[in-house]
């Protein structure tokens, strides 16, 4: 359990930029795309609202937006790259590793050597109109460790060559977090954290090595938003009704009964001091450690302005913090 606060909302990047300590991730912006049937988006998108969403963030003071090569088969990053462009006082963070179709939107392999990731760098420069990539990173979670060794030294070149000012690895396995923190360059790991999966080992590991610990899943897939009763189903095009062995907090596109019961033990003390729902769970991945990076999806500007109303309300406090330990603990 917490013993002292961290009442801290902004964050110092690799880069010595100081940042409020939230990100947009912008997979769900990207739209339709599948692997085969299988749908891997959030389903359809309307493009101008994804703009003008965006902009508001930015707006908002939002400095931080993540997106990865292959959502919407490309489009996530085109819309990004459209709506910022080459300013250098925002960082865009971007991920390779998984090949798609543009044209087909179909998921075409996963791929990591040499010749695919320079490849990769360079597609994504010209979606996202930039010049050299803020953040570059491994998406391909489960790697085997002592093949990375080639990924994050094509990884160095290109840092080298300025193509790429920092990198990092999107890995839930702390073995795989902890191999490369030797290397210059190396700045962050990307993971999984939320209300019902604290990973301490994963947060042990970042503090311990001075990285940043950017949250994705921080909703718990949308669980978290509040939006979801039990007999509500998501649509057809959106990955959480998709059969993904890693898809745990929806089944059949319901919400998966064990989840629900664990998001009515912890409503009420999320929206402590006035904050709604989503604003608590931000707010918990504050409390929880200070290298934490939330990246909350949208598709909306309500979203977006939700999401960044937690920032004025800060972490939650330690004794709420503990409630919420003891109320999971009794599940």
């Amino acid at each position: 359990m917490l013993t002292k606060p961290d009442n801290a909302t902004t964050i110092t990047l690799w880069n010595g930029r100081e940042i409020p300590r939230l990100g947009m991730g912008c997979w769900a912006i990207g739209g339709p795309f599948y692997a085969g049937d299988v749908p891997l988006g959030w389903g359809e998108v309307d493009d101008a609202e994804s703009l003008r969403a965006i902009a508001r963030a930015v707006d908002l003071g939002i400095r931080f937006f993540d997106t990865a090569s292959n959502y919407g088969a490309g489009h996530s990053e085109e819309i990004v790259g459209r709506a910022i462009g080459n300013r250098d006082d925002i960082v865009i963070a971007t991920k390779f590793g998984h090949a798609t179709d543009e044209k087909t939107r179909q998921a075409t392999g996963a791929f990591a050597d040499p010749a695919f990731i320079r490849a990769s760098a360079e597609t994504s420069l010209r979606r996202l109109r930039r010049e050299r990539l803020d953040l570059l990173q491994f998406h391909l979670n489960d790697f085997p460790p002592e093949a990375s060794d080639e990924v994050f030294d094509t990884l160095e070149r290109l840092k080298a060559e300025g193509k790429v000012y920092a990198f990092g690895w999107s890995t839930d396995y702390t073995d795989r977090a902890a191999r490369h923190v030797h290397r210059n360059g190396f700045v962050s790991i990307q993971h999984t954290m939320n209300v019902f999966e604290p990973v301490p080992d994963m947060i042990d590991v970042v503090e311990k090595n001075g990285l940043i610990s950017i949250n994705r899943g921080p909703l718990a897939m949308g669980l978290l938003s509040g939006k979801f009763t039990p007999g509500k189903t998501v649509g057809e095009k959106d990955v959480r009704g998709a059969s993904l062995d890693w898809m745990v907090y929806f089944k059949d596109g319901k919400i998966a009964p064990e989840f629900a019961a664990r998001l009515e033990a912890v409503r009420n003390l999320l929206t402590d001091g006035g904050r709604t729902l989503t604003q608590g769970a931000l707010a918990w991945l504050w409390a929880r450690s200070p290298r934490t990076l939330p990246i909350p999806g949208f598709r909306t500007v309500a979203q977006v302005e939700e999401n960044a109303g937690a920032l004025a309300k800060g972490p939650l406090p330690v004794d709420v913090m503990n409630e919420i330990d003891r109320a999971l603990a009794g599940l």
